[in-house]
């Protein structure tokens, strides 16, 4: 009997020593990784990749409507260049035309040279090209490439016109080139 008892104290204490065990590593396992800490952490860890990638893709937004934005404008800025450059290439035909008008000729010839130049004045204003008023010097529309005094005309008035001036809408496609008095 007495090994019977000796086999069950040795079991009793086997035992303890097991639950002694499993204590102190549970004690160790709370001590190095809690779990409640650890949570915490990886749910702050992933706020923070939350909020910079919100961050990040609100920049994204933010820049594709600028670029979606600067590119309508340099597309229109295109169109509008380009229309300018064609009429300006256009400009010293005209400017040719007109000085045939100067000189003496057939009338007949010179009646269908007004003609054509009417119809390419309407084709201009239809375009939306207008030739600039050349009365007062503005430095903003004309060239001033000569000077006059003379007390009877007013300050900054336009004697003489050598080359008229265009504009289309609010771009000036040629400047006028006149003469200036005073």
């Amino acid at each position: 009997m007495a090994k019977k008892e000796s086999k069950q104290e040795n079991e009793e204490i086997k035992e303890e020593i097991k639950e002694e065990i499993k204590e102190e590593n549970k004690e160790e396992i709370k001590e190095e990784t809690p779990v409640e800490n650890d949570t915490d952490a990886k749910i702050k860890d992933l706020e923070a990749q939350l909020a910079d990638a919100q961050d990040k893709y609100l920049r994204a937004l933010a820049e594709y409507d600028n670029f979606r934005k600067r590119s309508q404008k340099e597309r229109e800025g295109i169109y509008s260049d380009a229309y300018a450059d064609a009429v300006k290439n256009i400009l010293p035909i005209i400017d040719n035309l007109e000085r045939v008008l100067t000189l003496v000729g057939d009338e007949k010839f010179m009646e269908g040279l007004k003609l054509i130049l009417n119809s390419v004045y309407a084709t201009l204003e239809k375009m939306g090209v207008k030739e600039i008023e050349a009365k007062v010097f503005d430095p903003n529309l004309h060239n001033a490439v000569m000077h006059v005094d003379d007390e009877s005309l007013g300050e900054g008035e336009i004697v003489e016109v050598f080359q008229k001036g265009y504009i289309l809408g609010d771009r000036v496609i040629r400047y006028s080139m006149v003469k200036v008095a005073n």
